[in-house]
C-alpha cells in the first residue's frame, strides 16, 4: 500500500482562500463576493488584491446569489462565499431559479460544511447540502479533501463553464495531496490500489480512509482507496473498474447518508454491477454541538468504523 504522510494541517477553507488570490492575480473576469464572513471564508488575500472586484452583500444571501447571477451576463465569473448551510438552504430558490435552471455560470463556494463546523451545532451543520446541489440539473458538486486539493479545485473551476458548487469545511486537516497538483473535474483520483474491497470516500473522510486502508492492510486486507472530488458528474468509470476487481465496496462521506454520495454510487451499481456495499455517513439524524473529532467518532465517520465496515461487507461477498 501507498504510504500518505504530513507535514502539516491547514483548513480546507484556507485552500479556497489562496486559490481565489491566485486567480485574483489570473483572471480579470473573477468576481468574489461574501455575505458577511470575509474572515470565515479567507477573502482578505483576494480582497487585498483586487478591492475593485469584491462585493460585499452583507447578511443577505439571496440577494447575493441574483446578484452572482446577473453578473455572469456581463461575462464575469462570481465566486460566491458563505457558510454552507447559507449557501444552499437558505437560498435554494435563487440557486434553482436564477443560476441552475438559467444555466449562469457561478461558482457557489461553501465552507464550514458538515458536522466538522462542531461546537456551532445542528442549526449550522448542514448534512443535506450535497443532495440539495446534485439534484440541480446541470450543477456540477466538488466536495475537496485537503488545502491542496481546495486551492487547485477553486482555481480549475473558473475555467469550468457552468454552475458549481465547491464544498469544503473549517477544522484543520492533513495535507497530503500534491502542491502542483492537477485538478480534473469529474475525474476521480486512485489513492491505492487494491483488490479485496473498494473503498471511495469524499472530502474529509479520504485521510480517514487512508489511515483505515493502514489497519486493513495490517490485517492482511488489500483496500482500494478512491478520492471522489467530483460527486456530480460522478466517475462512473473509475468505480465500476474498481468494484470489478474488488467485488464489494464501502462509501465514505460527512453527509446524510440519503442523497449524498453513497446514494448517487448505489444507483450506479444497481444499473451496471449489483455488488455488496456499505455506507460511511450521518444516518439521518441531525448533528449536535461538540469538538470535530468528537462528533467524527460519534456519528461513525473515523477511520475504525470505516474499517469495520469494510470488514463487514467483504463477509457479504459471495
Amino acid at each position: 500500500m501507498k504510504k500518505y504522510t504530513f507535514t502539516e494541517k491547514k483548513d480546507t477553507r484556507s485552500g479556497f482562500g489562496a486559490g481565489l488570490a491566485e486567480l485574483g492575480k489570473t483572471n480579470p473576469n473573477v468576481i468574489a463576493l461574501c455575505a458577511d464572513l470575509i474572515g470565515s471564508l479567507k477573502m482578505e488575500a483576494f480582497i487585498k488584491e483586487c478591492p475593485d472586484r469584491f462585493i460585499q452583500c452583507g447578511i443577505a444571501e439571496a440577494n447575493m446569489m441574483s446578484v452572482a447571477a446577473g453578473l455572469t451576463i456581463g461575462g464575469k465569473i462570481p465566486f460566491t462565499g458563505t457558510f454552507a448551510n447559507f449557501s444552499t438552504g437558505r437560498v435554494y430558490d435563487q440557486i434553482r431559479q436564477s443560476i441552475a435552471y438559467s444555466e449562469k455560470n457561478v461558482k457557489i463556494c461553501a465552507s464550514h460544511a458538515g458536522i466538522t463546523l462542531g461546537e456551532d451545532g445542528a442549526t449550522h451543520q448542514i448534512l443535506e447540502d450535497i443532495g440539495l446541489m446534485k439534484m440541480l440539473p446541470g450543477m456540477t458538486v466538488i466536495n475537496t479533501c485537503d488545502y491542496n486539493q481546495t486551492k487547485a479545485a477553486t482555481i480549475a473551476i473558473a475555467d469550468y463553464q457552468g454552475p458549481v458548487y465547491l464544498r469544503f469545511g473549517r477544522p484543520v486537516m492533513p495535507i497530503f495531496t500534491d502542491p502542483d497538483q492537477k485538478f480534473e473535474v469529474g475525474k476521480a483520483w486512485m489513492v491505492n490500489e487494491g483488490k479485496d474491497v473498494t473503498i471511495v470516500a469524499t472530502g474529509h473522510l479520504v485521510w480517514e480512509a487512508i489511515k483505515a486502508g493502514e489497519q486493513l492492510e495490517a490485517m492482511g486486507i488489500d483496500a482500494e482507496i478512491i478520492n471522489i472530488h467530483t460527486i456530480k458528474p460522478l466517475d462512473s468509470e473509475a468505480i465500476l473498474k474498481s468494484v470489478a476487481k474488488t467485488r464489494c465496496i464501502v462509501s465514505c462521506e460527512e453527509h446524510n447518508r440519503l442523497g449524498g454520495l453513497g446514494d448517487s454510487i448505489a444507483q450506479l451499481l444497481i444499473q451496471n454491477d449489483l455488488v455488496p456495499m456499505e455506507y460511511i455517513a450521518i444516518n439521518d439524524v441531525f448533528g449536535e454541538s461538540g469538538t470535530p473529532a468528537d462528533l467524527m467518532k460519534k456519528f461513525g465517520l473515523d477511520d475504525l468504523h470505516i474499517v469495520e465496515a469494510a470488514k463487514k461487507v467483504i463477509g457479504r461477498k459471495g
